[in-house]
């Protein structure tokens, strides 16, 4: 699919600090952010923003624990590509003592990538996997009023830097889920899929009406399907349907991954690629059905996987962003290190150095999707002409700076040098 979609031309008025026009003038246009998602997971850079000197962490983290010495340069990397950020507020690690969550180091964080210009997202309000294990013996109506409460707190203590979230993370296998026993799976058992969904969706709503919030599943069935409709029946306002794309055991192929998606997009709600990962060494065998399952003392990155996996994401990003329904894609996993099931599926080794993914891919985000520092002139009616990707530019002139947003439906706008 074609990308064109996502760019345009306007034409752009400009005006000096008095608000006369500044016809015939030199000036340089350069973009600044891209307003579609290119999202990675933020959870290595939780010490950092903390300005932790050593690992300290929730009680139980659950991956994205890149070495504290690497940050810094991981930070560079990671700010050079992506726009928006994922945060962990999984239940078990973000509150293992009941009324002691980890507000502070997550809000500090937060704060941290939004004054860096990063939109922030949180990861989830609700979820069977990695539910406290002080839930597991409550009665249900009991984990029913913690569940509501949680969400309330979290949406509305973060609201304002944090104001996308994934409501309910994988409502299908929620009421089936047998892997351990937890609060939460009792309580969908108890109430359903359904009421679980309007539950997560209701307090999340009523805690920040502004907020985007996203149902997110990984399975990927006509059984999610069918759970989509019965909530866009009931009347639930979803913002965005996630879909996760792990594809530890090879990538799909634009056909297969188009499809999905054109299945998805038949509800007329933007589309969030919300976990995506593609490996750049060994291949998980076909016949595990659980991703968690496999787990190997060593999983190395090879160069033949990472020759595979830079041309694998290209192909990836670029049918993606070509589709009209797709709004945002997150990739899970900057680095190798403390990648999620120790598999090399980040854009980084394990030793700090970029892999080809990461050029493949920064030759689209930054190359061939980005105006670069372009000198222009304007005419004799103060006009530019400037075609790009819908995202947030900037005009400048003799120290003086106007901001310009291509956006569609802005074909033509009028700037102002401060």
């Amino acid at each position: 699919m074609s990308v064109d979609h996502r760019r345009m031309t306007a034409q752009v008025t400009v005006l000096d600090s008095a608000g006369n026009p500044v016809p015939n003038a030199e000036v340089t246009v350069e973009q600044q952010r891209h307003h579609f998602a290119f999202g990675n997971i933020g959870f290595d850079f939780i010490p950092l923003a903390n300005r932790e000197t050593g690992q300290e962490a929730a009680a139980e983290p659950v991956f994205g624990g890149a070495a504290a010495a690497a940050l810094p340069d991981l930070q560079t990397l990671w700010l050079d590509l992506f726009n928006t950020a994922t945060l962990p507020f999984y239940w078990r690690g973000f509150e293992p003592t009941p009324g002691k969550p980890d507000t502070r180091r997550l809000l500090r964080t937060a704060s941290w990538f939004a004054e860096h210009g990063v939109t922030v997202k949180g990861h989830p309000l609700t979820w069977h996997t990695l539910a406290p294990e002080w839930l597991t013996g409550l009665p249900v109506a009991e984990i029913e009023r913690l569940q509501r409460e949680r969400i309330r707190r979290e949406v509305t203590d973060f609201s304002g830097v944090i104001d996308t979230w994934d409501a309910i993370n994988e409502a299908v296998i929620m009421p089936v889920f047998t892997a351990e026993e937890n609060g939460i799976t009792r309580l969908a058992q108890s109430i359903g899929r359904l009421p679980m969904i309007q539950l997560a969706f209701e307090e999340a709503r009523a805690s920040n009406p502004s907020a985007t919030l996203v149902l997110n599943d990984f399975d990927l069935s006509s059984d999610y399907e069918a759970l989509i409709e019965r909530v866009l029946e009931a009347g639930i306002t979803v913002d965005a349907i996630g879909l996760q794309t792990h594809m530890h055991q090879g990538y799909w192929g634009e056909e297969a991954m188009l499809a999905m998606v054109d299945r998805f997009a038949r509800f007329g709600l933007p589309l969030h690629l919300t976990e995506t990962t593609l490996l750049s060494g060994d291949l998980m065998p076909p016949e595990v059905t659980d991703l968690n399952d496999y787990q190997i003392p060593s999983w190395p990155s090879t160069p033949g996987g990472e020759a595979r996996q830079a041309d694998e994401i290209v192909r990836h990003y670029r049918s993606l962003v070509g589709h009209p329904a797709v709004q945002a894609i997150t990739y899970w996993g900057l680095t190798d290190d403390g990648a999620w099931l120790g598999a090399p599926g980040g854009f980084v080794r394990a030793d700090g150095t970029p892999k080809p993914s990461f050029y493949a891919l920064q030759s689209l985000i930054k190359g061939e999707w980005w105006l670069p520092r372009t000198p222009m002139r304007t005419d004799y009616d103060a006009r530019l002409s400037i075609t790009g990707f819908f995202g947030d530019y900037v005009i400048k002139r003799d120290g003086q700076s106007a901001p310009v947003s291509l956006s569609r439906g802005s074909e033509t706008a009028t700037v102002r040098f401060r």
